[in-house]
């Protein structure tokens, strides 16, 4: 019987050997698998290679991992931002390094690895320091640039909700770079909110199939002051 379902986060998460590459899925503050996370953080790998949207925002989440010393380097589209303090100044100290890429060319290059496509070309960020020291073709009288797809060992993400299986349905903003990430990493798991019976999830509606999943665990919501249920998209 097929059962993907973890009792805790320590269980969910796969021994992370040092110099991996590791995508953690969110887009600013929506969709950051936070509690996967915190558990790799317990781990205390070393020498990481994290692909995300950003860098880090405040003290927690990739921050957090920043901080604690795992990564060496990051790729993403965004590494500053208002709260991204702890980034700014690693990198000022030479203690991580950046590897910059276009949003649309962040996507592309994850997914390429989950559909098996070695490389593409792409106009985006011809002409600019980005593209120093990668080959350029012109296709149709306009210049491209070759990026090569981004595989990973291990991918954390946040979905809505799972069946044993690991099918996932993920809630509005939260989809992000999820599905992608899921299929470009050796093993995913995957955080969710409510666990379902299989069946239960509509076929249509499943985004992430289970068979892109190895490990997915329930979390909390997390309360706000006031008492209510924040959803943490």
């Amino acid at each position: 019987m097929i059962d993907k379902i973890a009792a805790s986060v320590a269980q969910a998460l796969p021994r992370v050997a040092e110099g991996a590459t590791v995508m953690i899925g969110g887009f600013g503050t929506a969709g950051i698998p936070s509690e996967l996370i915190a558990g790799l953080i317990e781990q205390r790998p070393r020498g990481l290679t994290v692909v995300n949207n950003n860098a880090g925002n405040g003290d927690e989440g990739l921050a957090a991992l920043l901080a604690a010393g795992c990564v060496r380097k990051i790729i993403c589209s965004f590494p500053r931002q208002a709260d991204s303090h702890v980034f700014d100044a690693l990198y000022r100290a030479g203690k991580v390094e950046l590897e910059l890429v276009p949003q649309g060319n962040l996507a592309e290059r994850i997914r390429a690895a989950g559909a098996g496509i070695g490389a593409f070309f792409t106009p985006t960020g011809y002409g600019t320091e980005l593209a120093k020291g990668k080959e350029t073709r012109e296709i149709n009288g306009r210049m491209h640039v070759l990026e090569h797809a981004i595989h990973a060992d291990l991918a954390l993400i946040k979905a809505e909700r799972g069946d044993r299986w690991g099918n996932l349905t993920y809630r509005m903003a939260a989809r992000n770079f999820g599905p992608v990430m899921a299929m470009a990493a050796k093993q995913t798991v995957a955080s969710v909110h409510e666990i379902v019976e299989l069946g239960a999830l509509d076929p249509e509606a499943v985004v992430t199939p289970g068979i892109f999943v190895h490990r997915i665990v329930k979390v909390p919501r997390v309360a706000t002051q006031a008492g209510g249920i924040r959803n943490t998209a």
